[in-house]
C-alpha cells in the first residue's frame, strides 16, 4: 500500500529518526518510540490495503467517528496513535497525536 506523509517532519521522523519540528521534539528523544513509529510504517508499507491492518492486532486499527480519519496504535500500553486517511491505493499520514486521555487511560 502506498504511504503518503502530509507532514514533512513526520517523513523526517521516519527516514532520520529525527526532526527539528517543535511539535514532534520531544518524540524524538524516545528511541523506543521512533522504532515503533518506523516498524508501523513499514507495515503499512507492506500490506495491500488498509482492511489487512486488522490483522496486526497490536496496531487496533481503527476507523475515527465523527473524523474522516482513522488511526493505529504506534506502541501497545503507550498513548501515542498515528492518525490518516484512507485512499483507493494508500494512506496519507497526518499526525502523531499524544492524547494522555485515549484509550484506558482516563481520569
Amino acid at each position: 500500500m502506498e504511504v503518503v506523509f502530509m507532514d514533512d517532519a513526520l517523513r523526517e521522523l521516519y527516514e532520520m529518526g529525527t526532526t527539528k519540528d517543535g511539535q514532534y521534539k520531544k518524540l524524538c528523544r524516545d528511541r523506543r518510540f521512533i522504532a515503533a513509529y518506523v516498524q508501523v510504517v513499514d507495515t503499512m508499507q507492506s500490506v495491500d490495503n488498509v482492511r489487512d491492518l486488522k490483522k496486526f492486532s497490536s496496531l487496533h486499527y481503527e476507523k475515527l467517528r465523527y473524523r474522516q480519519e482513522s488511526s493505529v496504535r504506534i506502541i501497545t500500553n503507550r498513548v501515542g496513535r498515528l492518525l490518516f486517511t484512507e485512499h483507493e491505493n494508500g494512506v496519507e499520514i497526518r499526525l502523531i497525536e499524544i492524547n494522555s486521555t485515549h484509550y484506558e487511560n482516563k481520569r
